[in-house]
């Protein structure tokens, strides 16, 4: 590449290039990128923002591609479409940038990246002209095209907000169109950064007033009790280094308010012995051995033992001593009755998470989700079996999506008489799911949090033996 190509667009380009043609994470590529252009703090910040935004918004990018060349963006060489989605990103969406520098920087990436292709050297000069046509047309009259669009409809609406069509039908279809698009686009804008004050190295109250005196990006987090835990934090803007240190000592946890809510449902007690199904990375888990102040017992179960080692050593280096992992499969084994509290946290569709990880939209497929309820139902089941009577159940989801969530908790009342679902939307009707008001449903548009589905369920005490 050029000297005249920015660090921080040089290592945006490349993401681009490695998500697109070669199926890496984003979050993996761009670390990788930022290291090897050796970016400063600021150089960092402002290619993750153009790497991210751009794959984030390649749907709305690919279309004005069409519109303005004629043609598809999947037959435009790779090396020029990742520069029209890097420059059409600023173009339509990065403030700050002067609209000849991206569309310059981009048609330089472009051309560069022909040449760097022996098989496309020679179409180099050709490539520059037609991605510099392009954006020149689009630095025009790009912004009047999306304005035009009919997002009424989902195929509308898809193309606006940067999703598939499919996601964008299933929420049309189960939430409504104003709320659909209200939640794509939530999505499309930065995650919360939230952290939780972890009990075993740290005391919570003095830790959270510390922080709140010494960082002036962190802020209580707002919102009804469930979302705004004592030990939580919410940080506005990049890390300081003192966050950054007491995150490395184990003191904080990022962990996003979502989540914590799920730990908070459950309320787990001291000395009472905790099934954590699905349980790596192990953030919850270690927010249950902090509830439990590493009094009692949690059995945390992974199936895939790399995932299983990380869950081990965030353990340890948390100080969550009452954790116990355990290497299964949870919708393939039975586990021991007599467990006073289960977590079931089951593989997901992740749809409530798009905000964070700009590139999972396009990695996932409508079949999926089926797929997914059907191990959710055997893990549900088998979780179910584990409880002693009078123990309670939550689960839990990071998704959006019926099937994954109402449905399949309302298919396991109905085959399991001897559990009885609490109506949590009772306690917190500001989270209640539009769908079933006793399940909580989460969402970044509504509550500024990742969108996590939660149900709480209990095991009536048996009367068998008892005489009556």
């Amino acid at each position: 590449m050029t000297a005249r190509i920015a660090p921080a667009r040089r290592a945006a380009y490349e993401v681009l290039r490695r998500v697109f043609e070669h199926g890496a994470w984003a979050d993996r590529a761009f670390g990788a990128a930022a290291a090897r252009h050796a970016l400063d703090r600021r150089e960092r910040a402002q290619a993750q923002r153009l790497a991210y935004g751009a794959v984030q918004r390649c749907g709305t990018a690919d279309h004005l591609v069409a519109e303005l060349s004629g043609r598809p963006a999947a037959r435009v060489d790779p090396p020029v479409a990742a520069a029209l989605r890097l420059g059409l990103y600023e173009l339509l969406y990065a403030s700050g940038t002067p609209e000849h520098a991206a569309v310059d920087q981009a048609v330089e990436l472009a051309s560069a990246g022909m040449r760097a292709d022996p098989p496309r050297r020679g179409r180099a000069s050709a490539a520059s002209g037609f991605a510099n046509a392009v954006l020149r047309r689009a630095a025009r009259e790009g912004r009047a095209l999306v304005d035009a669009i009919d997002d009424s409809a989902a195929p509308g609406a898809a193309v606006v907000h940067s999703y598939p069509e499919w996601l964008a039908r299933l929420w049309f279809e189960e939430l409504g169109p104003d709320e659909a698009r209200s939640l794509m686009a939530a999505m499309n804008e930065p995650a919360e950064t939230a952290l939780r004050v972890n009990a075993l190295r740290a005391d919570p109250v003095r830790a959270r007033e510390e922080v709140l005196e010494a960082e002036p990006s962190a802020k209580p987090p707002a919102g009804p009790g469930l979302l705004a835990p004592p030990e939580a934090l919410a940080v506005h803007g990049p890390l300081s280094e003192g966050l950054r240190r007491r995150l490395a000592a184990g003191e904080l946890v990022a962990q996003a308010r979502g989540s914590q809510a799920v730990v908070s449902v459950l309320d787990p007690r001291p000395g009472e012995r905790i099934l954590d199904l699905c349980a790596a990375p192990g953030i919850k888990a270690t927010a249950i051995a902090g509830r439990l102040r590493n009094e009692g017992e949690v059995v945390a179960v992974e199936i895939d033992p790399g995932r299983a080692r990380q869950l081990r050593e965030l353990c340890r280096r948390l100080g969550a001593s009452c954790v116990r992992v355990i290497e299964a499969d949870a919708a393939r084994t039975d586990f021991p009755g007599g467990y006073d509290r289960v977590l079931v946290d089951p593989p997901c569709s992740d749809l409530g998470t798009l905000a964070s990880r700009p590139d999972a939209r396009w990695r996932k497929a409508p079949d999926a989700i089926e797929r997914l309820a059907r191990i959710q139902g055997e893990i549900l089941s088998r979780a179910a079996r584990s409880l002693r009577d009078g123990g309670i159940l939550v689960y839990a989801t990071c998704t959006i999506s019926a099937r994954e969530n109402e449905l399949r908790v309302a298919a396991q009342l109905a085959a399991d008489p001897t559990l009885r679902a609490d109506d949590l939307g009772s306690g917190s009707p500001e989270l209640a799911s539009r769908r079933d008001s006793r399940f909580l449903q989460l969402r970044p548009d509504r509550h500024g949090t990742d969108g996590f589905f939660i149900a709480r369920l209990r095991r009536e005490a048996t009367t068998a033996g008892l005489g009556v």
